[in-house]
């Protein structure tokens, strides 16, 4: 990370490549028990959230990001009543996913509060369903949440978590897949935010793949999706299925949603799951 003469970049090393916000000042810095949280007002994005230097969300943008964990999985479940997000502290995939009338219950599992309270000062727009009935909020670790569940609980797992360094490295691993499949109870799914395929299909998607399926999960699917403020503009979301293969199993349930959204719907959600050749071969190693 660097800020320099009014601009925020964040440099990514592997990718060879930065991206730079202008910007107009600098709202918050705070340091956590867990991260370093920065909140800047920028030009034309927004406001901005970084942790440890990496861009987390920005007002312009996080609506595809946001769609994207949430609506896909949900419309995959053939009935989903039971969420968990894991991480997700700012509170936009919670909004997206009480979209859903058939939701009876989330819990939100995030290990600092403190991005939750800043999110509900500084982007309250994500935080507007906060209060909604069916949310639940525990601030603490997610593996050990996630871990303590009764087994077949929840239908459907998101973990919107930051990148797999720090807090975080626990999520992207076999024993946490498989406290995930005892979690899940039948048909139940898990989407997890998947990074750039440009950069991490060696380092992180096709390792995911691998560590899900070796949890038992019985298939796999990687999302894919724009998002102009992270690293190569290009990110994903993987799902993978406890015992049912990974489709669009309620197509005309979302055709018919309820509810707006700004990116999400019916056609973006099948070409979503088309895989680029280069990582349709990377995949099958």
């Amino acid at each position: 990370m660097a800020l320099d003469q009014n601009w925020f970049t964040e440099v990514c090393e592997e990718g060879g490549s930065a991206f730079s916000l202008r910007i107009k000042r600098k709202l918050h810095d705070e340091q956590t028990p867990y991260q370093r949280i920065e909140i800047y007002e920028t030009e034309q994005f927004g406001n901005l959230m970084t942790i440890d230097g990496f861009v987390m969300l920005s007002t312009r943008d996080n609506f595809v990001y946001h769609e994207m964990m949430s609506h896909p999985v949900l419309y995959s479940h053939p009935a989903p009543k039971r969420v968990v997000v894991v991480g997700g502290g700012d509170c936009g995939t919670l909004r997206e996913v009480l979209k859903h009338p058939e939701i009876e219950s989330v819990v939100q599992v995030e290990i600092d509060e403190r991005v939750t309270r800043l999110s509900e000062q500084y982007f309250p727009e994500l935080c507007e369903s906060n209060g909604d009935p069916r949310a639940e909020f525990f601030f603490g670790d997610g593996i050990q949440w996630i871990k303590d569940a009764e087994p077949g609980s929840v239908d459907v797992i998101i973990v919107d978590s930051t990148d797999p360094i720090g807090p975080a490295a626990g999520l992207f691993s076999a024993p946490f897949y498989a406290d995930c499949l005892r979690a899940l109870g039948t048909d139940g799914l898990l989407a997890q935010q998947s990074e750039s395929p440009l950069y991490h299909t060696k380092s992180i998607i096709r390792p995911m793949h691998d560590e899900m399926r070796k949890a038992g999960f019985l298939d796999t699917l990687t999302l894919h999706f724009p998002q102009a403020s992270y690293p190569s503009g290009w990110w994903t979301a993987t799902l993978a299925g406890k015992d049912m293969p990974v489709t669009f199993a309620r197509e005309e349930a979302c055709e018919e949603r309820p509810f707006e959204t700004l990116y999400y719907n019916d056609a973006i959600h099948r070409a979503c799951a088309a895989t680029p050749e280069f990582l349709r071969k990377a995949l099958l190693g």
